[in-house]
C-alpha cells in the first residue's frame, strides 16, 4: 500500500499599496501577499500548516516579511488610498 503525503504552497495577493521601497528607495506599488503551506494526503489539501505574509516591490522585486497585523494594516491603508 502506498501512502502519498506532502505539502503544497499557495500564494494569494491581498492588496497593492504605494510607498517607498526599502531596497531601491523608489515610491512604487508594493504587493502584499499571503503564502499558505498546506499538508496534503493523496494530493488533497487537508489543513493549513503555516501562513506567512510578505510585501514585494514591483520595481526591484525586494521582499520583506510582515506580521499578520502589518498585512491587515496595509489592507486598511489601501482602502483609504483607493
Amino acid at each position: 500500500m502506498f501512502l502519498l503525503f506532502g505539502t503544497s504552497v499557495r500564494q494569494a495577493l491581498l492588496t497593492v499599496v504605494v510607498f517607498a521601497c526599502r531596497f531601491c528607495g523608489r515610491t512604487v506599488e508594493q504587493q502584499v501577499a499571503r503564502r499558505s503551506t498546506r499538508f496534503t494526503l493523496f494530493f488533497v489539501p487537508l489543513f493549513t500548516v503555516s501562513k506567512r505574509y510578505h510585501v514585494q516591490c514591483t520595481n526591484c522585486g525586494g521582499v520583506t516579511d510582515l506580521t499578520r497585523e502589518q498585512a491587515e494594516h496595509s489592507q486598511d491603508r489601501a482602502a483609504r488610498q483607493g
